[in-house]
């Protein structure tokens, strides 16, 4: 008889670990502005505040490689990382709304991609073949969305542009492939867009937000959930309508009325159910956010105790998110005062010796802002002058540090022909720079990422100000500059009252200058507005607020010798450039 074979067990098949991480595509439509990176900002610090770890990521359609060679007047401020990048100013909300740093890998333009795609195909990477937007270009998008994710339970990906602009198609369709990738359960596409409110009619209109779903759609996006932007409070009717024409449950349209600040919108959100939503659709469990911090920013910026006007001195001050963070970080001493911050822009190119007293006469406290180039300055020079001589609060970052340098050095050290390496005089023969480049600079012709950029240490002396400030002898902080101070200048300032109390150990390079004699003078090479948060303001910011509040602006007023001057200051020194 025949021994029977036994038939080996079939081994069943395990089902796949479901996937950890959960990927938010944020898309905007309608206009440009309209809150994308805000809305990926404070769906990142409610997420946080349930407990799931956050990572958010900017992808920007335009084809320079970074916005470090862009004017301030197209597009706002550069946002500079821990690790030097140069980046989108949406990176600072996201650092500025969850706990998190982000890096260069959360920041990526169609001009990274390209020029990534293009140096494989030099290399011989693609084995000779066709390279092509699909799938080359895509599959480059998508890795580098797979790397900014790295050690992120949820990660919140904002699309920069709007939708239908040619430029963010490869994007767009990167994220498309990725919902296939991914699964339903792991991806949620979240669409911004805009419901106006026409006055004549006195009545809000959906059909932009339709036209924009449309298009999204054209694409092979559907989007999950809408953020409807509008000044007005959207009813229930208008969400049902707006959810039937676009194929979106109605609880999943989400009104975003204009809020009385921008950390006010964390709390709306959530009030609509934003989280919730999203926390279903991942089917996600967890606690419900703890807004506590949120709510409290929002009572003190509503009912402060106290108020003070600060001047910003630039000459961006026609578009105000060129200052972005600064700004906001104004906003976060206040908020550490319990006191509503006013800020005055004050243009520099109108700014002489003959107005000064008049414009500046009313401010509290002074800040002269990062900058680049000769035009302006003199009015920013006179700023400092009126500041130092009259004892208004002074607060000095980057090129504001350096002319607060030069300034010193013309009418103190009486220098007359002190100045910058930056100006069109040295050309002149004006060699007496009390700002020079450093060393590592002076070969370097490429203006793109070449700056001293990212994150450096400090050492602060301990009977400083600034050591008083930070409450520390080390710190370390972020950098954007290719001038720095001419430190064979050093040993005349002090002598004559300026000291250098910040220094930079493994250059030698100074950081921070201080006037002991007046009631707050502070001058810093780096940017402390990237660092600060509003619910950790940056000690330099509320001190800064703290001595502005306790400064008498009425008691205020220029020296005998500021009102003897006539407009002298910066004259053939600094000549206005075009």
């Amino acid at each position: 008889m025949a021994k029977k074979i036994k038939k080996p067990k079939e081994k069943t098949r395990k089902k796949p670990a479901p996937l950890e991480q959960k990927f938010v595509f944020v898309t905007g439509g309608v206009v440009s502005s309209i809150g994308k990176g805000l809305t990926a900002a404070s769906l990142g610090a409610l997420l946080e505040a349930r407990g799931f770890k956050v990572s958010l990521m900017k992808c920007d359609p335009y084809i320079n490689v970074d916005p470090g060679t862009m004017s301030p007047f197209q597009h706002g401020e550069v946002y500079v990382t821990e690790d030097g990048a140069e980046t989108d100013l949406d990176l600072g909300h996201y650092e500025r709304f969850t706990s998190g740093l982000v890096n260069r890998a959360n920041s990526v333009s169609a001009g990274q991609i390209y020029e990534s795609v293009i140096s494989k195909e030099r290399r011989g990477d693609y084995l000779g073949g066709t390279v092509q937007v699909i799938p080359h270009i895509t599959d480059e998008i998508k890795s580098r969305i797979y790397e900014a994710a790295q050690g992120a339970e949820i990660i919140i990906v904002e699309i920069g542009g709007t939708v239908g602009d040619i430029e963010s198609l490869p994007f767009i369709e990167a994220i498309r492939q990725m919902r296939v990738d991914l699964g339903i359960k792991n991806s949620l596409f979240v669409h911004v867009t805009f419901v106006p409110f026409i006055a004549a009619a006195g009545e809000l209109k959906s059909k932009p937000t339709q036209h924009s779903v449309k298009e999204l759609r054209e694409v092979g996006i559907q989007p999950d959930i809408l953020i409807c932007r509008s000044e007005r409070p959207i009813s229930a009717e208008i969400k049902s309508k707006i959810g039937l024409f676009c194929s979106v449950r109605p609880e999943n349209v989400i009104s975003a009325k204009d809020a009385f600040s921008i950390y006010e919108v964390p709390i709306q959100l959530n009030s609509e159910g934003f989280d919730t939503r999203v926390v279903e659709h991942f089917e996600l469990k967890s606690l419900l956010p703890n807004l506590e911090g949120w709510n409290k920013i929002v009572e003190i910026l509503k009912n402060p105790k106290a108020s003070v006007a600060i001047g910003i001195v630039g000459k961006y001050v026609d578009l105000h998110e060129s200052y972005k963070s600064l700004n906001e970080a104004i906003v976060h001493g206040g908020i550490a005062n319990n006191c509503r911050v006013k800020i005055e822009y004050i243009n520099s190119e109108q700014l002489n010796s003959e107005n000064a007293a008049k414009i500046l006469g009313g401010v509290n406290g002074i800040l002269v802002p990062g900058g680049f180039g000769e035009r302006g300055s003199e009015g920013k020079l006179v700023a400092i002058e009126y500041a130092r001589e009259s004892g208004v609060p002074f607060f000095g970052i980057c090129f504001g540090m350096q002319l607060a340098a030069v300034e010193f050095a013309q009418n103190v050290c009486g220098i007359a022909d002190a100045t910058s390496r930056e100006f069109a005089t040295t050309k002149n023969g004006k060699r007496n720079l009390i700002i020079d480049f450093m060393e590592e600079q002076k070969k370097i012709s490429d203006k793109g990422a070449t700056m001293r950029l990212g994150a450096y240490p400090c050492q602060l002396e301990p009977d400083s100000l600034a050591y008083a400030v930070y409450g520390e002898r080390s710190i370390s902080e972020r950098h954007r500059h290719r001038y720095e101070f001419n430190n064979k200048y050093k040993a005349l300032f002090e002598k004559k009252g300026m000291r250098a109390t910040g220094i930079c150990k493994e250059r030698d390079l100074v950081e921070i200058i201080e006037i002991p004699d007046h009631p707050w003078f502070v001058g810093v090479q780096f940017h402390p507005e990237f660092k600060s948060r509003p619910l950790a303001p940056h000690p330099l910011f509320s001190n800064f607020v703290k001595a502005s509040l306790n400064f008498d602006s009425k008691r205020a007023g220029p020296s005998k010798k500021m009102k003897k001057k006539i407009k002298r200051i910066g004259g053939d020194l600094l000549r206005e450039s075009t």
